[in-house]
C-alpha cells in the first residue's frame, strides 16, 4: 500500500494540464422568447388550487388495457412513498427509478462503494476527535451499515463564544475557568497535558486527552491516496458528479420561473439584507485601497509630527518618514499606491506578496498594517474598527479576519492578544481566525528557530497554557474567546519533496534547512489542535476549527490531507482534478470559501473557476472575499452564498448504503 502511495504521490506532484470539458450542447441564456415567456409568467397570478387539482386528477388514457393498467400500478406507489418535501405542487419534481450502478459493473459498483464508505469512516473518526463537525445525514446513513442505531446526541460539534449581551464587557475577565496545576509539555511535535511534572517526566498524559494514532493516521492517508487513484472509483464518482449535475440543470429548466416568482412574493428578504458572513478574509488587507489611501492622509494631516519609527536608535517622525521615502501622501493616488493585484501576480506568489508594501515600502506596511511597531499596531487596530464600523452600519455583514502567528519567538501570543485588548478591537460583526505561514525554511536559515518542533512549540504552547491557567494568561485568554479556528496559509505550488510517512522524522529531528510538505504541516497542527479542544472542552472553553487553504494550487494530497482533518476549506481549486475526493468532500458536505478574484490574479482565470460547477452538484460553497485591498474597488462586499444539498446526500448516501445491503 505504502509502495503504491509513493507512486500516486510522484505522479500528482508532476505538472499536468487539465482538460476542460466542453458540451456540444451548452446555449447561451439570454433568448428573447425565453425572457418574454419568464417575464409574463412572473407577472400572472397563477391559481395554484386549479394546478393542484390537474395534478391529482390525471387519469390513464382510456384505452388503456386493465392489464396496463395493472402493469402501472406500482408507479402511483412510488408517488404515495415520496417525502413531503417533494409534494410541493408548485414546483415539477423528476424521479429516476431503478438500480444506483449508475452504468459500471455491479463489482465495480461494490468496490468504490466499500471505499467510499471507509473514507467517510475515516473523516468521520478525525472530526469527532477534533470537536469538528460531520454531516447527520451522512453519519445516519453510516450507521445504518454498521447496523447500529443513530443517536442525534452522540455528534460532537465546535463550541463558540457566544457574544456579549447588552451592556457586558468582552473584555471582562471574572468569567474565566480557575486555575488548575497541570502541566503541558511537548513530546515528538505534538503537546501534551499532564497532571503534574512528576507525570509528566514519566511522560504519562491525562488519559482523556487522545491523540490521533500516529502509524493508523499514515494508513488511513495510503489508503485515501490509493483510492483516489482506483480505476472503478474514479469512474463511478465521475458518473455520480455528472448525474448530480444534470439533476440541477433539469431542475433549474422546469422551476426557474417558479423559483424566480417565489422570490419576489418573499417579503421583506432580499440579498441586502440576509446575513452574509465573510468567511475568509485576511486582516491585513481587509479594507480596500482607497479606504487605506484615505487613511494614509489622514493620518499624515493628524500625525505629521508624532515618532513612528526608530532607527539606529534616532526617533523618526512620520514627515520625515515620507520624506526619506520622497513622497506626500497629498501626491498619493490609487494607482501609485499600487498594491492591487493585476495580471502581472498571476503565477506570481511572490509578487502578490510584495503587493502588501504601499508604494513598495515596507515601512508603510510595518507602520499601517502589523500589530506590532513602534505605536503598538495603533493605526492597523484603527483601520480595523473602521472595517468593523463599515460592517456594523451594514447590519446583515459579518467576517472572520486572519491575524499572523509565525512561530518564531513564544512572545507572540503575548503581543498579540495585547494588541486586541489595548486598542479594544472587538466588534459584534468580527471573529478571529490565526493564520501560520508555512516559512519554517526561513526561521531556519536564520537561527530564529533549532528545530520545526521549536516553531510547532512557540505556536500551540501559549494556548495551552492560557486554558490551563487562564487568570495568569488574562489577555490571552479574552482574546482566545474570539478566536473561531486556526489556518495554514502560504504559496501552494511549492513542492518540498517530501512524502510524509512513517519514516519521516519527528519535528524535534527536523533542524535541516528545508520546509516539510504540507501533509507534514497539516497532521501536526491537527494533531495539536485537536489535544487543545479537547482539553478546552473539558474546561468549558471555545474550542477551535482547522480550516486552511487548500487545493489553490499543487498536488491534490493537499485536499487528501484536509478531507481527513480539516472542518472546512478555502480555495478548494483542485477537486476538479479529482472526482473521487471531489465526490467526498460533496458526501462529508465540508464547506469550501471560494475566491474567484483572488484566483483570477494567481492561478486560474475567472471564467475558468469551478464555482459554478460545485454549486450545481451540491457541494457546499461560499464567496469569500480573501484580500479586499488586492481585489476590491468598492466597499462593496463580494458575498457570499451558502447552499446546502442535503436531500441530494441523503439520495447519494442512500445508493451506498444499497450496495452494502
Amino acid at each position: 500500500m505504502r509502495a503504491f502511495a509513493e507512486e500516486v504521490f510522484a505522479s500528482e506532484t508532476k505538472d499536468e494540464g487539465v482538460r476542460d470539458e466542453i458540451s456540444m450542447f451548452d446555449v447561451q441564456d439570454d433568448c428573447p422568447i425565453l425572457q418574454q415567456e419568464m417575464a409574463h409568467h412572473l407577472h400572472t397570478d397563477e391559481d395554484a388550487e386549479k394546478r393542484l387539482h390537474k395534478c391529482r386528477t390525471m387519469t390513464l388514457p382510456s384505452s388503456m388495457s386493465e392489464q396496463s393498467r395493472k402493469v402501472l400500478r406500482p408507479v402511483a406507489e412510488v408517488e404515495l412513498d415520496t417525502p413531503t418535501y417533494l409534494e410541493v405542487p408548485d414546483f415539477q419534481r423528476v424521479a429516476i427509478i431503478g438500480d444506483y450502478a449508475s452504468g459500471v459493473t455491479m463489482d465495480d459498483f461494490e468496490v468504490s462503494c466499500k471505499g467510499i464508505y471507509r473514507a467517510l469512516s475515516i473523516r468521520e473518526k478525525y472530526m469527532r476527535q477534533a470537536f469538528q463537525r460531520f454531516p447527520l445525514t451522512t453519519s445516519q446513513y453510516l450507521r445504518d451499515i454498521e447496523g447500529e442505531p443513530f443517536k442525534p446526541e452522540d455528534s460532537v460539534q465546535p463550541v463558540f463564544t457566544s457574544p456579549p449581551k447588552k451592556g457586558e464587557d468582552p473584555f471582562n475577565t471574572k468569567c474565566l475557568p480557575e486555575n488548575v496545576k497541570w502541566v503541558a509539555r511537548m513530546k515528538n511535535g505534538v503537546i501534551y497535558v499532564y497532571k503534574d511534572a512528576t507525570a509528566a517526566d514519566q511522560h504519562k498524559p491525562m488519559e482523556e486527552l487522545a491523540i490521533p494514532d500516529y502509524e493508523t493516521f499514515i494508513d488511513d492517508m495510503n489508503f485515501l491516496i490509493a483510492l483516489i487513484a482506483q480505476g472503478p472509483t474514479k469512474t463511478y464518482t465521475h458518473r455520480r458528479l455528472k448525474f448530480l449535475m444534470s439533476k440541477f440543470n433539469v431542475h433549474e429548466m422546469l422551476n426557474e420561473m417558479e423559483e424566480m416568482k417565489e422570490l419576489k412574493m418573499n417579503p421583506h428578504r432580499d440579498f441586502y439584507n440576509c446575513r452574509k458572513v465573510d468567511t475568509h478574509i485576511h486582516a491585513a488587507a481587509c479594507m480596500n485601497q482607497k479606504h487605506l489611501l484615505r487613511f494614509i492622509k489622514k493620518s499624515y494631516q493628524v500625525d505629521a509630527d508624532r515618532v513612528v519609527q526608530k532607527v539606529k536608535g534616532k526617533d523618526v517622525t512620520m514627515k520625515e518618514l515620507f520624506a526619506n521615502l520622497n513622497l506626500h501622501p497629498y501626491d498619493l493616488t490609487v494607482d501609485s499606491l499600487d498594491v492591487h493585484a493585476g495580471r502581472q501576480t498571476f503565477q506570481r506568489f511572490d509578487k502578490f506578496n510584495a503587493k502588501y508594501n504601499p508604494v513598495g515600502a515596507s515601512e508603510l506596511r510595518d507602520l499601517y498594517m502589523k500589530t506590532e511597531n513602534h505605536i503598538d499596531g495603533e493605526y492597523f487596530a484603527r483601520i480595523i474598527k473602521e472595517v468593523a464600523s463599515d460592517l456594523e452600519d451594514a447590519r446583515y455583514q459579518y467576517a472572520e479576519p486572519r491575524l499572523s502567528i509565525y512561530g518564531c519567538n513564544p512572545n507572540e501570543w503575548t503581543k498579540l492578544s495585547g494588541w486586541f485588548n489595548m486598542h479594544r478591537v472587538f466588534s459584534p460583526q468580527l471573529k478571529w481566525m490565526i493564520q501560520v505561514p508555512r516559512i519554517y525554511d526561513i526561521f531556519r536559515g536564520r537561527n530564529f528557530v533549532p528545530h520545526f518542533g521549536k516553531m510547532l512549540e512557540n505556536i500551540f504552547l501559549p494556548v495551552f497554557q492560557a486554558t490551563i491557567e487562564p487568570h495568569a494568561h488574562p489577555e490571552l485568554s479574552i482574546f482566545l474567546k474570539h478566536v473561531t479556528g486556526f489556518d495554514s496559509v502560504d504559496d501552494e505550488s511549492k513542492h518540498s519533496g517530501h512524502m510524509f510517512s512513517t519514516k519521516s522524522p519527528k519535528p524535534e529531528e527536523w533542524d535541516i534547512v528545508k520546509n516539510p510538505s504540507y501533509t507534514y504541516y497539516i497532521y501536526y497542527m491537527y494533531a495539536n489542535i485537536t489535544m487543545i479542544n479537547q482539553l478546552r472542552k473539558q474546561r468549558g472553553m471555545n474550542t477551535f476549527q482547522f480550516r486552511p487553504h487548500c487545493g489553490e494550487a499543487g498536488a491534490v494530497t493537499h485536499l487528501l490531507a484536509a478531507f481527513m482533518t480539516a472542518d472546512n476549506i478555502s480555495h478548494g481549486l483542485n477537486l476538479k482534478k479529482s472526482p473521487v475526493l471531489q465526490y467526498l468532500y460533496f458526501l462529508a458536505q465540508i464547506p469550501i470559501a471560494m475566491s474567484p478574484l483572488s484566483n483570477n490574479s494567481l492561478f486560474l482565470e475567472y471564467a475558468k473557476n469551478p464555482l459554478l460547477e460545485f454549486l450545481k452538484k451540491g457541494l457546499i460553497v461560499s464567496l469569500s472575499t480573501d484580500d479586499p485591498m488586492q481585489f476590491h474597488y468598492t466597499k462593496v462586499r463580494q458575498d457570499w452564498v451558502h447552499i446546502r444539498y442535503c436531500s441530494a446526500v441523503c439520495l447519494e448516501m442512500l445508493c451506498i448504503f444499497s450496495s452494502k445491503c
